[in-house]
């Protein structure tokens, strides 16, 4: 078996069992943006950065599909996106309930829990690498936390 064949057939095999489609993806996409953009803790973090949204979108598209589908869609860097972010473990807590709350309203119970497994690994494995990056070595179950101004406490 070629490694596209065992892709498409570990893709099939996603898609019978949770019901993720391309356009599933896209949906949730955009209503999780859509509640990024309006949220108080988020939304000014993406908004600082990001002044087209389409182009973000689309990149997402095949970020997920990528994770959710193994498509092979997203050649990217997350981690390197993320690095210069001001962002710690609040964030990501925050990013995770909007996350969650979208994919349970756009997905099948089966479709939310592929996605949400997914997030909570993706966002753990960047707060880990953000903090690296501070010089902050995280113990088993530790967050990584800035103060109100945004920096490492000091």
């Amino acid at each position: 078996m070629t490694p596209t064949e065992r892709r498409e057939r570990i893709t099939a095999e996603i898609v019978a069992r949770t019901g993720i489609t391309e356009p599933l993806i896209e949906r949730l996409v955009r209503g999780f943006y859509t509640r990024v953009r309006s949220d108080a803790v988020l939304g000014p973090v993406f908004e600082a950065r990001i002044h087209d949204w389409e182009p973000h979108l689309q990149r997402m598209f095949a970020f997920w599909s990528s994770v959710a589908l193994m498509s092979g869609r997203y050649h990217g860097t997350p981690m390197a996106k993320h690095m210069p972010l001001p962002v710690d473990a609040d964030h990501f807590d925050r990013w995770l309930a909007l996350f969650e709350e979208t994919a349970r309203e756009v997905c099948s119970p089966e479709a939310a829990m592929h996605f949400v497994e997914l997030a909570r690994r993706i966002a753990a494995s960047l707060e880990l690498g953000i903090a690296g990056a501070q010089g902050v070595l995280l113990g088993n179950g530790e967050r990584f936390r800035r103060n109100a101004a945004g920096e490492m406490p000091g």
